[in-house]
């Protein structure tokens, strides 16, 4: 069952059973999806250093064999409750490590994280502007802000509000000149530095080029983003 997880999420035609999973391409990311799979599938609660300690199938399937001879099941495991968003949060280990880099180079966009796509056919501005602001509502970390807290960097989760589409109509000018003025407005968007205590740390910009194309620029601060998280927005 290993094997064909491992297999499956690699995307690799079959996986011996002292094959490495990082030597097979395996990352962090990909781990977690592994021991979600495993939870689901054998009821057994793994964290990311188990596979990093055990990284072959042959030595997984044993500390998995162990902990179900064990009875160390979900069941059995730490209870996970939500903790109120009224008050502030301390960072993660990442995201202290990036507010610490943009204290010391304030004004950088080193860390922005932006994505441009090119956009044919009918559009309304007004439900793109909705689904994005659905998306947010749904992703804390999107209405997420960095401050100085009491006790050193804190996180602030605001609530769901207004997300603001800006809209810049270039279907007036001429090919030539509406090409170059989109390439400079991505640009300048996609440089654009965050400020992390007062946010947004997620921005959208939408560019008519005329007719029925447009161009949608999304960006991102790393603090609250990484490159699995532009794969889910």
């Amino acid at each position: 069952m290993l094997a064909g997880i491992w297999a499956e999420l690699l995307g690799l035609d079959r996986v011996g059973i002292r094959d490495d999973f990082f030597h097979l391409g395996g990352h962090s990311l990909l781990a977690t999806r592994v021991l979600a799979r495993v939870r689901h599938l054998l009821g057994v609660e793994l964290d990311v250093r188990s596979l990093f300690d055990s990284p072959t199938v042959e030595a997984l399937a044993q500390l998995i064999e162990r902990d179900l001879l064990d009875e160390m099941d979900v069941e059995g495991g730490p209870v996970l409750l939500p903790v109120p968003r009224d008050r502030e949060l301390p960072l993660s280990f990442a995201q202290a490590r990036l507010w610490f880099l943009d204290r010391a180079q304030p004004g950088s966009a080193v860390y922005n994280m932006p994505m441009a796509y090119r956009l044919r056919g009918e559009l309304e501005p007004e439900a793109l502007a909705a689904a994005l602001r659905e998306i947010v509502r749904r992703h804390e970390a999107l209405r997420t802000r960095f401050v100085e807290g009491v006790d050193g960097p804190a996180q602030v989760v605001d609530p769901p509000g207004a997300l603001l589409l800006p809209q810049v109509d270039l279907a007036g000018l001429p090919e030539p000149a509406r090409r170059r003025e989109e390439e400079r407005l991505t640009a300048a968007e996609a440089l654009r530095p965050f400020d992390l205590a007062r946010g947004p740390l997620f921005r959208p910009l939408l560019l008519r080029a005329g007719g029925s194309e447009w161009a949608l620029v999304l960006a991102m601060h790393h603090i609250v983003s990484d490159g699995w998280s532009m794969g889910v927005l």
